[in-house]
C-alpha cells in the first residue's frame, strides 16, 4: 500500500496538530511519516513526545545476557545462534556450569540476568525451571528476566500445561519477567515466509496477555528490517499498543533491526542509519501507551544510538556482558559496555543517564 499525498506538507502538519494535542495516530499516519523524508519533523515530534513521557533522562541497567543453550527447534532464517542437536557448536550447559560462567563474570552491581536460548527439545521443562532455581538460589538478590512469549508457548507444548500454569511454576521458581523477543513481525505472512517456527502472532500475545494478568510487567521487541512491509511494521505496533490499552503490562518497546549473516556483509545487505532512525522516532509516536522505547545499541550501534535518544529513544540498555544472538549474525557493536561508557554514551548525547533495576526504579541519577 502506498500513500499519494498531493499536500505533503499540509498532511504532516495535520499529523503534527495530532501529536501536539496527545491524539494517537492511525496506521495511515505512520504510513505517510514513513514514506516521507522529513527525517528531522518526524525525529522532533517523536522527542517533543518523549520529552513530555520521560523528560531529559535515559535509563540503563547493569546486567548480564545468559544463553543456557543454543540449541533449537525452529528454523527462524534471521537466526544465527540456533544449532540442531549434535552440531558443531551446538551446546546445553547445565546450571552448575552456568553458575561456573557468571562468577567469572558477577559483580555485587549486577541487577539483571537476561536470559533468552533455544526452543530445546532435548532437555524437559524441569531443565528450564531447575535453571531458574539454581541462579535464584545462588544469587537471590539479581531479577530474573527470562524467556520470550514463544519460549515460553514451546515449554507449554513440551510440558503439557497451560500457558498460566506454565508462567506460574518459573514464577515459583524466581522469574520475574518475560524478555520481549520471539515476536520478530507479528504476521503470519512474514512468519510463513521467515520460517518462523514458534509462536504465531494470536499465541505471542495471548502469552503475554496471561503474564500481564499474573502480575508480571514484561518487554516487547520487532524485529525489521528483511521482507515485512511498511504497513506490518506498523500492524506489529498498533497489535502491541491495542494489548497495552488492555492490560498495562508492557514496560518499553525495542525495535531492533535484523543483522546480516556474517560482519563481513556489505553496506547493503545492513539496515540503513536512516531507517533506523525512524523506526525509532514512528515508534515512539505510534506506541503512545509504552512508556519507554529502547535504543538497543548492540543492533544500533553506539553512535547512532546516541542519536537515538533524541529521536524518541529514553532506554539504552545495559552492560551486558558478551552478548551472543545479534553477534552471531553480523552485529558490528561491542558486545557490551559497562556502567561508564553508558554513562559517557548518554552525557554525550545531552541527556540524564539514571541507573535502573528491571522495573524502571530509579538507583542512581548521574
Amino acid at each position: 500500500m502506498s500513500v499519494v499525498i498531493s499536500n505533503p506538507e499540509k498532511r504532516m502538519a495535520e499529523i503534527t496538530d495530532k501529536v501536539e494535542n496527545g491524539q494517537r495516530l492511525s496506521l495511515e499516519d505512520g504510513l505517510f511519516l514513513y514514506q516521507s523524508d522529513d527525517l528531522l519533523t518526524i525525529g522532533q515530534l517523536a522527542n517533543k513526545v518523549n520529552l513530555r513521557m520521560n523528560g531529559k533522562k535515559v535509563y540503563f541497567i547493569e546486567n548480564m545476557s545468559l544463553y543456557f543453550t543454543n540449541v533449537c527447534e525452529a528454523h527462524c532464517a534471521f537466526c544465527h545462534f540456533r544449532r540442531d542437536p549434535g552440531e558443531q557448536g551446538a551446546y546445553t550447559l547445565t546450571p552448575d556450569e552456568m553458575i561456573d560462567y557468571i562468577g567469572k563474570h558477577y559483580h555485587p552491581a549486577m541487577r539483571e540476568f537476561h536470559i533468552t536460548g533455544g526452543h530445546n527439545t532435548e532437555v524437559s521443562f524441569d531443565y528450564y525451571v531447575d535453571s531458574i532455581k539454581a541462579l535464584k538460589k545462588h544469587y537471590p538478590n539479581v531479577t530474573i528476566k527470562a524467556h520470550t512469549a514463544a519460549e515460553i508457548e514451546f515449554f507449554s507444548r513440551i510440558s503439557g500445561l497451560s500457558y498460566k500454569e506454565v508462567l506460574q511454576t518459573l514464577m515459583d521458581a524466581g522469574l520475574s519477567t518475560l524478555t520481549g523477543g520471539g515476536a520478530e513481525i507479528l504476521s503470519e505472512r512474514y512468519r510463513e515466509k521467515m520460517g518462523v517456527g514458534k509462536a504465531n502472532t494470536e499465541q505471542w500475545l495471548e502469552v503475554q496477555r496471561v503474564a500481564h494478568s499474573l502480575g508480571l510487567r514484561t518487554h516487547a521487541t520487532m524485529l525489521y528490517g528483511s521482507i515485512e512491509t511498511l504497513e506490518e511494521r506498523l500492524q506489529h505496533m498498533i497489535y502491541l499498543r491495542e494489548l497495552q490499552d488492555e492490560t498495562g503490562g508492557f514496560m518499553v518497546f525495542i525495535p531492533n533491526a535484523v543483522q546480516p549473516a556474517s560482519v563481513n556483509a556489505g553496506i547493503k545487505r545492513r539496515v540503513s542509519a536512516f531507517d533506523d532512525l525512524k523506526t525509532i522516532a514512528i515508534s515512539r509516536l505510534m506506541v503512545d501507551n509504552i512508556q519507554h522505547i529502547k535504543a538497543y545499541f548492540i543492533n544500533l550501534g553506539t553512535q547512532l544510538t546516541q542519536i537515538a535518544l533524541n529521536f524518541g529513544a529514553s532506554d539504552a540498555h545495559g552492560t551486558i556482558v558478551n552478548e551472543r544472538i545479534s553477534h552471531a549474525a553480523g552485529a558490528l557493536s561491542p558486545d557490551g559496555l559497562t556502567r561508564d561508557e553508558l554513562v559517557w554514551l548518554i552525557k554525550g548525547a545531552g541527556r540524564i543517564p539514571v541507573e535502573r533495576d528491571t522495573f524502571y526504579n530509579e538507583i542512581k541519577i548521574y
